[in-house]
């Protein structure tokens, strides 16, 4: 089955996020913004940081953004992704979702397992 409905895809994928809080803390909700961030003092590029978003859902216009920061952090990240999610990724870490199914699904909830892994190996969560 395919949900093509904004509201229901963005409560499908906020579902598969909710799981990673705690430790991720939740800086942002309302019913169309839901976003997660790692709240520790960590180093960067040389650059202090005191947090390090980690993932976000707003529903657009015409679809849902699925920000996923673990692909702009590290370029091996996109090896966790299929060519389903791939296809709609746009720029550098924003996935645009129309439509979603249990392959795209099952798709985004590996990669964010892979993409927190990543996050726990490198000491920012």
């Amino acid at each position: 089955m395919t949900i093509t409905d904004l509201t229901s895809i963005f409560n499908a994928l906020k579902a598969l996020m909710v799981r990673y809080s705690p430790p991720l803390v939740v800086k942002g909700e309302d019913d169309s913004h839901y976003d997660l961030w790692s709240i520790k003092n960590v180093v960067i590029a040389e650059r202090k940081r005191k947090e390090v978003f980690f993932a976000a859902l707003i529903i657009q216009k015409s679809y849902v953004g699925f920000y996923f920061m673990p692909v702009y952090t590290d370029e091996e990240a996109r090896s966790y992704f299929k060519p389903e999610l791939l296809k709609i990724l746009k720029g550098k870490s924003c996935f645009h979702i129309k439509k979603l199914d249990a392959e795209l699904l099952a798709q985004v909830d590996a990669a964010l397992q892979a993409g927190y892994l990543l996050y726990q190996q490198k000491g920012w969560i």
